[in-house]
């Protein structure tokens, strides 16, 4: 048809040929629509894939931009400090620290600034009350770090202060709002500022900050070549090294700030990523295994478009229409859904980055998913359509659908000497006919056991992980002390753990005062956990050092704080509050995702509030106890005791083993297709064949065991490949997530599967496949002799 128009066009002129290409266009645009419509099933099946594979990889491609790129941008415009540098004022003048900053590898240096901490009271939403770094600055721009004044002022008097807050239109209500500092004057907020890098979490004037007596100086360095971090802390060595030894308290680079900031979007993207992968892998089987079947099963409609006009590429092109458009259209749809889903992520994760820079998937990435992804499947698709383009119209219309006479023979004669039964042994030698498509089912197989192998895997992880978290059976509930504004307790510290320890089923205590301080030389506060008593029942995972003793100065930091900090075991800190100063070391690192918390041994606790009372008390139950009947004989004994029953549930691990459960199911369903249409095509192929069977005594029930046999052979091999491939897959995923969020993963937490349960994965496979086999065999056996040897 289109052929024959091309051929007359070429005769009548270029006016007559466009017409003949279009004619020829509508002709494979209309049959590739028609054969949509036919396999309605088979293309809802590839869109569905399509579009969950689209929506992760999107999203996996937001990530990972936003990841460096917003903060980069940010970075860069705001000229922030490769190093930002504490220094005792007392140790070290301003001169002489301005002398010391002239170095090669210097590009520029601001300051030297006041910097004190001060503690102020409760102003209402934005502004907690406790300790908050204070940085004396004239302006907020500068050679390094020209901080985002996005509202209000800058302070420009005495009793005037900015707030750095991220540019979030709620927070506007602060701007008039008066700060009370603790011994000190009423401050009025006149500006709210963000800076990229962290220097202070608030400013004043110089002025202003030398009477609040500060104890620190600030200095921000930006390099010429900032390199790496053990670049940059090489070269501070030699910048200090002329310097009092006790004069540098701290420094931090600008990459802890940016892996930080990054550290939760990166974590999520081994997951997605992953999945997204495994989704757009099953595609392209699907893809693949349904142009091959139609091919196969198409061949005499692919000889009547032949003789009908229809060139070898048009035939190519329907076919590969006939996948693109259910495959467009997933990819489309799963672009949008990516989009909308991945920005209020990206803003939740990325808020305060900067006003100016758009936080959001880049065009690059929407450009990457609409080509990628339609590239995939139409590549997938070539290979079997390809099939098409080579065969004649006349081969094509004699020639049946059947497989080839003697392919498989040889498999079926060895079978068929075992002492199996008849139908066992054909259905162990119907793969072997069609080696092609089996191999493709046996890898939707393989895909679907990796998908449950890794999914399992990350179950049992999360779980291993939340337990962890939670302290799960060892700490059973918790017992609040009674605040100002409640009923305040009877009993004292020492009576309430004495009343607590004379309950019938407690078996340990442990006091905790949680108090915010400050790191001296670090911006903001963190949360210290001061623990008493039973503190080496509290079931941390320690990864090094050693857990807290009873004695002065010790400290326990979760790996994610160490990583935030650039901190390891024997590194010293030095706490704050309200002016007291106290030096803490190292001596464990406990398994934890917590960035801003430390635990401190109960002694530290006398050199910065000596008056400081436990806010609450932890407490492990003996095995069996009723928690909810302690929980009211603890109310019952003092009306000021709250208790509270430990929730056993981390958020974390179930938003993690949610989604793996989505995708999980998903993947599975569609492997079990990716087997429905193998033994579909099968069963049409097979017609005569199963009519011939049935003729010679061969019972509905061996018709379906028969078919069902056949795909459960692939369904164990399939499950035997798959359980390593998804072991390596959850050590990488897992590995990498843990990696990013700056946590130090335990091997207990890799090594999760037991032998029953490695041995119930192997089924995985054989049940992937029978699902799938099961109700193409059914209709099988219920086809009557007269119908599977009508001729066609």
């Amino acid at each position: 048809m289109s052929g024959h128009l091309l051929r007359e066009a070429a005769e009548t002129g270029p006016v007559s040929a466009h017409r003949a290409r279009a004619e020829g266009t509508r002709a494979v645009w209309r049959v590739a629509v028609a054969a949509v419509r036919r396999r309605r099933l088979q293309s809802v099946i590839l869109g569905v894939v399509v579009l969950c594979s689209t929506v992760a990889i999107v999203v996996a491609l937001g990530l990972l931009e936003a990841s460096s790129a917003p903060f980069d941008r940010t970075f860069d415009r705001q000229r922030g400090a490769h190093v930002v540098a504490a220094f005792d004022r007392g140790a070290v003048s301003d001169d002489r620290l301005v002398r010391a900053a002239r170095h090669p590898a210097v590009e520029s240096v601001a300051g030297p600034f006041g910097q004190a901490v001060i503690t102020v009271s409760d102003t209402g939403f934005g502004l907690p009350p406790g300790p908050l770094t204070l940085v004396g600055r004239a302006d907020p721009g500068g050679p390094v770090d020209r901080v985002d004044l996005w509202a209000g002022r800058w302070a420009t008097a005495p009793g005037q202060i900015v707030v750095n807050r991220p540019a979030e239109p709620f927070f506007r209500d602060l701007l008039g709002a008066t700060v009370q500092v603790r011994g000190g004057p009423k401050l009025t907020i006149v500006g709210l500022a963000a800076g990229i890098s962290g220097t202070a979490e608030a400013w004043v004037t110089p002025d202003q900050l030398q009477a609040m007596h500060p104890d620190t100086t600030q200095l921000l360095f930006r390099f010429t070549d900032p390199g790496t971090d053990g670049e940059m802390r090489a070269v501070m060595t030699e910048i200090t090294s002329g310097l009092p030894a006790t004069s540098l308290l701290d420094w931090r680079s600008y990459l802890t700030v940016k892996h930080d900031i990054a550290r939760t979007a990166t974590a999520y993207l081994p997951f997605l990523t992953g999945f997204g992968i495994l989704g757009l892998a099953v595609a392209v089987l699907i893809v693949v295994n349904v142009i091959s079947g139609a091919v196969i099963a198409g061949r005499r409609h692919i000889g009547v478009l032949k003789s009908l006009g229809f060139t070898p590429m048009q035939v190519v092109c329907v076919y590969v229409a006939m996948v693109l458009l259910p495959g467009f259209a997933g990819c489309l749809l799963g672009t949008v859904l990516g989009g909308l889903a991945a920005q209020p992520l990206l803003r939740l994760l990325f808020q305060g980055i900067g006003p100016e820079v758009g936080i959001g998937i880049g065009m690059s990435s929407y450009v990457a998913a609409l080509l990628g992804v339609p590239a995939v499947v139409v590549l997938a698709a070539l290979v079997p359509a390809s099939r098409a383009h080579r065969m004649s119209a006349a081969q094509t219309i004699s020639a049946g659908n059947a497989p080839s006479a003697g392919r498989g023979q040889r498999a079926q004669h060895l079978l068929a000497g075992t002492r199996l039964p008849r139908s066992i042994s054909l259905g162990l030698g119907l793969p072997f006919a069609r080696p092609g498509r089996s191999a493709l089912t046996l890898g939707a197989v393989v895909l679907g056991v990796t998908t449950v192998t890794l999914a399992s895997g990350l179950f049992r992880t999360m779980i291993a992980y939340g337990d962890a978290a939670q302290r799960v059976g060892h700490v059973h509930t918790v017992i609040h002390v009674g605040r100002p504004d409640q009923t305040r307790p009877e009993h004292e510290d020492a009576g309430i753990e004495a009343l607590l320890r004379s309950l019938p089923g407690t078996r340990h205590i442990i006091a905790d005062a949680w108090i915010d301080l400050h790191l001296a030389g670090r911006p903001g506060r963190i949360m210290a956990q001061f623990l008493r008593g039973d503190s080496a029942t509290r079931g941390d995972t320690i990864l090094g050092g050693r857990r807290l003793s009873e004695g002065p100065g010790e400290i326990v930091a979760p790996s994610a704080f160490m990583t935030k900090h650039g901190l390891k075991v024997g590194d010293r800190l030095t706490l704050t509050l309200d002016g007291a100063r106290v030096s803490a070391t190292i001596v464990g690192e406990a398994m934890d995702g917590a960035t801003d918390l430390i635990m401190v041994s109960w002694p530290t606790l006398a050199a910065l509030a000596p008056d400081q009372r436990p806010t609450q008390y932890e407490v492990q139950l003996d095995q069996g106890a009723d928690v909810e009947a302690y929980n009211a004989a603890v109310k019952a004994a003092d009306q000021g005791l709250y208790p509270v029953t430990r929730s056993q549930v981390d958020a974390d691990s179930v938003a993690v083993i949610s989604a793996a459960s989505i995708f999980t199911l998903l993947l599975v369903v569609v492997a079990s297709l990716g087997v429905f249409n193998t033994v579909l095509l099968n069963t049409r192929e097979r017609r005569r064949d199963l009519g011939v069977l049935k003729s010679i005594g061969m019972t509905p029930r061996q018709v379906t065991v028969m078919a069902v046999t056949s795909m459960a052979a692939l369904g164990a091999l399939g499950g035997l490949l798959g359980i390593p491939i998804g072991i390596a897959a959850h050590r990488v995923i897992v590995g990498a997530m843990f990696d990013a969020a700056g946590i130090t993963m335990p091997a207990f937490m890799l090594d999760v599967w037991p032998v029953a349960g490695l041995a119930a994965l192997a089924l995985a496979g054989v049940v992937i496949a029978m699902l799938g086999a099961f109700l193409p065999a059914r209709s099988a056996a219920r086809l009557t002799i007269a119908e599977a040897l009508h001729t066609e």
